[in-house]
């Protein structure tokens, strides 16, 4: 049993690029495939698929790394609201990754964006997590 699912999605990404894999699988959710979606739309990934196969399915995340110096894309990922203590912001109040370097996800009311789309839609939420 996994107490908070989105924590093992984010550190199965981190582990399988900085062991330079691939491809990283894990259980879907419809959370894990927004913030996929927003991985890959801000460019830390290369794509992603929903394989449905099973009761839940597995998403199945395709790792970006630098063409020059095999580095991976991702530089850090880490989880800021857990289960155990949630971490809400303000529109106003939304912290900014690495000087505006990096992106916060956040849910919103309006649905999983990142800190610049909610500061521009002016809406606040729970912070899932900083990518950099």
């Amino acid at each position: 049993m996994n107490t908070d699912p989105i924590a093992d999605f984010l550190t199965r990404i981190r582990n399988a690029s900085q062991a330079g894999h691939a491809v990283v699988e894990a259980p879907a959710s419809k959370m894990k495939l927004e913030i996929a979606r927003i991985l890959q739309d801000q460019g830390y990934i290369a794509s992603y698929k929903h394989d449905a196969t099973g009761p839940q399915g597995v998403v199945k995340v395709a790792l970006k790394y630098d063409k020059m110096s095999k580095s991976p894309v991702i530089r850090g990922i880490d989880r800021i609201s857990t289960p155990g203590l949630r971490k809400y912001f303000g529109s106003t109040e939304l912290p900014r990754v690495k000087y505006g370097l990096g992106i916060a996800i956040v849910t919103t009311s309006k649905g999983i964006m990142t800190d610049k789309e909610a500061r521009s839609s002016n809406v606040g939420g729970e912070l899932i997590c900083y990518v950099y």
